[in-house]
Protein backbone atom coordinates (compact mmCIF):
# COMPACT_ATOMS: atom_id res chain seq x y z
CA UNK A 1 0.00 0.00 0.00
CA UNK A 2 2.83 2.43 0.80
CA UNK A 3 4.35 1.85 -2.61
CA UNK A 4 1.10 2.83 -4.36
CA UNK A 5 0.60 6.22 -2.76
CA UNK A 6 3.24 8.17 -4.72
CA UNK A 7 1.84 6.88 -8.02
CA UNK A 8 -1.69 7.95 -7.15
CA UNK A 9 -0.52 11.39 -6.07
CA UNK A 10 1.53 11.82 -9.22
CA UNK A 11 -1.37 10.87 -11.50
CA UNK A 12 -3.74 13.18 -9.69
CA UNK A 13 -1.30 16.09 -9.96
CA UNK A 14 -0.61 15.56 -13.64
CA UNK A 15 -4.30 15.37 -14.45
CA UNK A 16 -5.19 18.41 -12.40
CA UNK A 17 -2.73 20.66 -14.25
CA UNK A 18 -3.22 19.31 -17.74
CA UNK A 19 -3.92 21.81 -20.53
CA UNK A 20 -7.62 22.62 -20.86
CA UNK A 21 -8.95 23.44 -24.32
CA UNK A 22 -12.06 25.64 -24.17
CA UNK A 23 -12.52 26.02 -27.93
CA UNK A 24 -15.61 23.80 -28.05
CA UNK A 25 -17.15 25.67 -25.14
CA UNK A 26 -16.52 29.08 -26.69
CA UNK A 27 -17.92 27.83 -30.02
CA UNK A 28 -21.19 26.75 -28.39
CA UNK A 29 -21.52 30.06 -26.55
CA UNK A 30 -20.74 32.04 -29.72
CA UNK A 31 -23.29 30.02 -31.70
CA UNK A 32 -26.01 30.65 -29.12
CA UNK A 33 -25.22 34.37 -29.01
CA UNK A 34 -25.12 34.65 -32.81
CA UNK A 35 -28.53 33.02 -33.18
CA UNK A 36 -29.93 35.26 -30.44
CA UNK A 37 -28.66 38.35 -32.29
CA UNK A 38 -30.41 37.13 -35.42
CA UNK A 39 -33.57 36.69 -33.35
CA UNK A 40 -33.31 40.29 -32.16
CA UNK A 41 -32.81 41.64 -35.66
CA UNK A 42 -35.66 39.63 -37.18
CA UNK A 43 -38.17 39.94 -34.32
CA UNK A 44 -40.68 42.71 -33.78
CA UNK A 45 -39.43 44.34 -30.62
CA UNK A 46 -38.23 41.16 -28.91
CA UNK A 47 -36.39 37.98 -29.78
CA UNK A 48 -39.40 35.87 -28.78
CA UNK A 49 -41.37 37.11 -31.82
CA UNK A 50 -38.69 36.27 -34.35
CA UNK A 51 -39.73 33.80 -37.07
CA UNK A 52 -36.56 31.94 -36.15
CA UNK A 53 -38.23 30.79 -32.93
CA UNK A 54 -41.01 28.97 -34.77
CA UNK A 55 -38.54 27.61 -37.33
CA UNK A 56 -35.92 26.30 -34.88
CA UNK A 57 -37.96 25.93 -31.67
CA UNK A 58 -39.48 22.57 -30.72
CA UNK A 59 -43.27 22.35 -31.00
CA UNK A 60 -44.28 18.72 -30.32
CA UNK A 61 -47.32 18.87 -32.62
CA UNK A 62 -45.09 19.96 -35.52
CA UNK A 63 -42.16 17.65 -34.87
CA UNK A 64 -42.99 15.32 -37.75
CA UNK A 65 -42.94 18.33 -40.11
CA UNK A 66 -39.89 19.97 -38.49
CA UNK A 67 -37.72 17.07 -37.25
CA UNK A 68 -34.60 19.27 -37.04
CA UNK A 69 -36.13 21.17 -34.11
CA UNK A 70 -35.43 18.24 -31.76
CA UNK A 71 -31.83 19.53 -31.84
CA UNK A 72 -31.95 23.15 -33.04
CA UNK A 73 -34.21 24.22 -30.15
CA UNK A 74 -31.09 24.05 -27.94
CA UNK A 75 -29.72 27.17 -29.62
CA UNK A 76 -32.79 29.43 -29.44
CA UNK A 77 -33.57 31.68 -26.46
CA UNK A 78 -36.55 33.72 -25.33
CA UNK A 79 -34.98 36.97 -24.13
CA UNK A 80 -31.78 38.58 -22.85
CA UNK A 81 -32.06 37.17 -19.32
CA UNK A 82 -32.77 33.69 -20.64
CA UNK A 83 -29.61 33.53 -22.75
CA UNK A 84 -27.50 35.40 -20.17
CA UNK A 85 -28.26 32.93 -17.37
CA UNK A 86 -27.84 29.93 -19.66
CA UNK A 87 -24.53 31.09 -21.11
CA UNK A 88 -23.07 31.95 -17.70
CA UNK A 89 -24.12 28.52 -16.44
CA UNK A 90 -22.72 26.85 -19.55
CA UNK A 91 -19.38 28.64 -19.21
CA UNK A 92 -18.78 27.79 -15.56
CA UNK A 93 -20.06 24.22 -15.67
CA UNK A 94 -18.51 23.60 -19.07
CA UNK A 95 -15.08 24.91 -18.11
CA UNK A 96 -15.05 22.71 -14.99
CA UNK A 97 -16.27 19.72 -17.01
CA UNK A 98 -13.44 20.19 -19.50
CA UNK A 99 -10.97 19.93 -16.61
CA UNK A 100 -12.36 16.51 -15.75
CA UNK A 101 -13.05 14.98 -19.17
CA UNK A 102 -12.14 15.34 -22.82
CA UNK A 103 -13.55 17.83 -25.30
CA UNK A 104 -15.23 14.96 -27.14
CA UNK A 105 -16.95 13.85 -23.94
CA UNK A 106 -18.06 17.42 -23.29
CA UNK A 107 -19.67 17.76 -26.71
CA UNK A 108 -21.25 14.31 -26.44
CA UNK A 109 -22.82 15.08 -23.05
CA UNK A 110 -24.00 18.52 -24.22
CA UNK A 111 -25.74 17.29 -27.36
CA UNK A 112 -27.05 14.01 -25.94
CA UNK A 113 -28.37 15.86 -22.88
CA UNK A 114 -30.02 18.50 -25.04
CA UNK A 115 -31.52 15.81 -27.23
CA UNK A 116 -32.79 13.79 -24.25
CA UNK A 117 -34.32 16.90 -22.73
CA UNK A 118 -36.09 17.78 -25.96
CA UNK A 119 -37.37 14.25 -26.40
CA UNK A 120 -38.91 14.30 -22.92
CA UNK A 121 -40.36 17.74 -23.65
CA UNK A 122 -41.93 16.43 -26.86
CA UNK A 123 -43.44 13.49 -24.98
CA UNK A 124 -44.75 15.26 -21.89
CA UNK A 125 -45.36 18.93 -22.74
CA UNK A 126 -48.43 20.54 -24.28
CA UNK A 127 -48.23 19.57 -27.98
CA UNK A 128 -48.86 23.17 -29.02
CA UNK A 129 -46.23 24.70 -26.74
CA UNK A 130 -42.78 25.61 -28.05
CA UNK A 131 -39.64 24.65 -26.16
CA UNK A 132 -36.43 26.62 -26.62
CA UNK A 133 -33.13 27.03 -24.78
CA UNK A 134 -29.94 25.22 -23.84
CA UNK A 135 -31.08 24.39 -20.30
CA UNK A 136 -31.49 20.65 -20.93
CA UNK A 137 -27.94 20.40 -22.29
CA UNK A 138 -26.61 22.48 -19.38
CA UNK A 139 -28.40 20.28 -16.84
CA UNK A 140 -26.71 17.32 -18.53
CA UNK A 141 -23.28 18.89 -18.07
CA UNK A 142 -24.11 19.66 -14.45
CA UNK A 143 -25.42 16.15 -13.80
CA UNK A 144 -22.36 14.49 -15.28
CA UNK A 145 -20.05 16.83 -13.37
CA UNK A 146 -21.88 16.11 -10.09
CA UNK A 147 -21.23 12.39 -10.59
CA UNK A 148 -17.59 12.81 -11.61
CA UNK A 149 -16.72 15.33 -8.86
CA UNK A 150 -19.33 14.88 -6.10
CA UNK A 151 -17.37 17.07 -3.66
CA UNK A 152 -17.44 20.12 -5.94
CA UNK A 153 -19.09 23.11 -4.24
CA UNK A 154 -20.88 26.03 -5.91
CA UNK A 155 -22.93 29.11 -5.05
CA UNK A 156 -26.54 29.78 -6.00
CA UNK A 157 -27.47 33.46 -5.88
CA UNK A 158 -28.77 34.73 -3.47
CA UNK A 159 -27.78 31.89 -1.09
CA UNK A 160 -24.53 33.14 0.54
CA UNK A 161 -22.98 29.77 1.38
CA UNK A 162 -21.39 27.20 -0.96
CA UNK A 163 -23.10 23.85 -1.40
CA UNK A 164 -22.33 20.57 -3.18
CA UNK A 165 -23.08 20.80 -6.89
CA UNK A 166 -25.58 17.94 -6.75
CA UNK A 167 -27.64 19.78 -4.13
CA UNK A 168 -27.58 22.94 -6.24
CA UNK A 169 -28.82 21.00 -9.25
CA UNK A 170 -31.66 19.44 -7.25
CA UNK A 171 -32.70 22.91 -6.04
CA UNK A 172 -32.68 24.31 -9.58
CA UNK A 173 -34.64 21.31 -10.88
CA UNK A 174 -37.20 21.73 -8.09
CA UNK A 175 -37.60 25.41 -9.00
CA UNK A 176 -38.35 24.33 -12.58
CA UNK A 177 -41.59 22.76 -11.36
CA UNK A 178 -42.70 25.87 -9.49
CA UNK A 179 -42.72 28.51 -12.22
CA UNK A 180 -44.92 28.57 -15.30
CA UNK A 181 -43.16 28.84 -18.63
CA UNK A 182 -40.16 26.73 -17.63
CA UNK A 183 -39.68 23.49 -19.54
CA UNK A 184 -39.06 21.20 -16.58
CA UNK A 185 -39.32 18.24 -18.94
CA UNK A 186 -36.16 19.37 -20.77
CA UNK A 187 -34.35 19.98 -17.48
CA UNK A 188 -35.25 16.54 -16.15
CA UNK A 189 -34.40 14.74 -19.38
CA UNK A 190 -31.07 16.49 -19.68
CA UNK A 191 -30.19 15.82 -16.04
CA UNK A 192 -30.96 12.10 -16.31
CA UNK A 193 -28.85 11.81 -19.46
CA UNK A 194 -26.00 13.68 -17.79
CA UNK A 195 -26.02 11.51 -14.68
CA UNK A 196 -25.88 8.37 -16.81
CA UNK A 197 -23.04 9.85 -18.88
CA UNK A 198 -21.14 10.72 -15.69
CA UNK A 199 -21.27 7.13 -14.45
CA UNK A 200 -20.20 5.86 -17.89
CA UNK A 201 -17.20 8.20 -17.96
CA UNK A 202 -16.14 7.16 -14.46
CA UNK A 203 -16.59 3.48 -15.24
CA UNK A 204 -14.49 3.73 -18.39
CA UNK A 205 -11.79 5.73 -16.62
CA UNK A 206 -12.29 8.68 -18.98
CA UNK A 207 -12.79 11.21 -16.20
CA UNK A 208 -10.12 13.03 -14.22
CA UNK A 209 -10.34 14.35 -10.68
CA UNK A 210 -9.34 17.60 -9.03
Amino acid sequence: MLNQKPDLTYNCTMRTYRTVNLNALWFLIALNVAIFIIELTTGTGTAAYSPLVSFLGLTPALLSQQPWTILTAIFVHYDFWHILFNMISLYFLGSFFLRTASERSFLAVFFLGGLAGNVLFALLANPLSTGIGASGAIFAIGGALAVITPSMRVFIIPIPVPMPLWIAIIILLFLSFLFAGIAWQAHLGGLLAGVIAGFVLKRRGQAYYF
